[in-house]
């Protein structure tokens, strides 16, 4: 698991280092999402109330087919934080460890571009994803 962990966290900065050279605002709270995914419904339910009361939120469930065809749910943990690679690193340390816990699958994480305003982007209004 140490190494999932270590493997997780190598792109945070990289990532956090590219949002701030494309302009985003570094002194803003970031939306960082933890993608989440199972064949499993029960077990990522499970995840989803543990992350929970650990202070995080939950999106609700999608479901796509993978390339096998096989059904897969996923969601996403979120929360509202700095762009700190630290506390990123702990989160992912922490969201890792709860999923080995209920054997699902961690796929990452990711945030959007923030350049400062409050103002909603109708030409993008789910914003870029960044990940």
């Amino acid at each position: 698991m140490k190494d999932q962990i270590l493997l997780a966290q190598q792109d945070t900065q990289t990532i956090i280092e590219e949002l701030l050279e494309d302009g985003s605002d570094p002194h803003a709270l970031y939306l960082i999402e933890h993608h989440i995914s199972s064949e499993n419904f029960d077990k990522l339910e499970k995840v989803a109330v543990e992350a929970y009361k650990l202070g995080y939120e939950a999106t609700d469930p999608d479901e796509d087919v993978d390339d096998s065809g096989n059904v897969v749910i996923g969601f996403d943990i979120v929360s509202e934080v700095p762009l700190d690679a630290e506390l990123i690193n702990a989160q992912i340390a922490q969201i890792i460890t709860l999923t080995k816990q209920f054997g699902v699958n961690y796929d990452g994480w990711g945030t959007y571009y923030e350049d400062g305003s409050d103002d909603f982007d109708d030409e993008n209004p789910e914003g870029e994803t960044i990940h």
